[in-house]
């Protein structure tokens, strides 16, 4: 998408735009009151300070829709899709499929909520050893660290947005 056509959407339409990148209706309704952006760069800048901090609460609610990490994301929805995407150049053999699920699990016991991680660029092994080492967080720590992924992810996913080169 173009930053011109994304200025010139009515509320209702961009906030469809940036929903997938992070439903959050804080951040979605600080960067639409922003708008116009003069460049990617302008809006990308934006989006960052509006997401530092994610409070506690639009953590949780935002991870209700991500899916485990190792889990592929179901339907057809732009999230699901965004999130396939992120997870694709994981390589799960048996052996760190189960590892992950289990630490995926002990996670969850220990935070009552989903693991996060940005998935982009890192291996299995590397997402893993990320997932063993937060289990030893403090939830403060732990809640500082999901809210510093989820900004991460945001900003690829709103990068990508307006990076896909439009279909003829």
């Amino acid at each position: 998408m173009e930053i011109s056509r994304f200025n010139a959407l009515g509320s209702t339409n961009a906030a469809a735009v940036l929903r997938p990148c992070a439903d959050i209706d804080r951040w979605i309704e600080a960067i639409l009151g922003a708008r116009p952006f003069g460049s990617l760069e302008e809006l990308l800048a934006w989006a960052q300070n509006a997401a530092d901090p994610f409070t506690e609460a639009e953590i949780d609610a935002a991870l209700a829709h991500h899916p485990r990490i190792g889990e592929r994301a179901t339907g057809s929805s732009a999230e699901a899709s965004l999130s396939r995407g992120e997870q694709s150049t994981l390589n799960l053999d048996e052996r760190i499929a189960a590892e992950i699920l289990a630490a995926n699990r002990a996670y969850e016991d220990r935070f009552a909520r989903v693991f996060l991680i940005r998935a982009a660029g890192r291996s299995s092994e590397e997402i893993l050893a990320e997932l063993r080492r937060r289990l030893d967080n403090d939830p403060d720590v732990e809640r500082a660290e999901a809210g510093e992924q989820l900004r991460a992810i945001a900003l690829l996913r709103l990068a990508a947005v307006f990076s896909r080169v439009p279909s003829s």
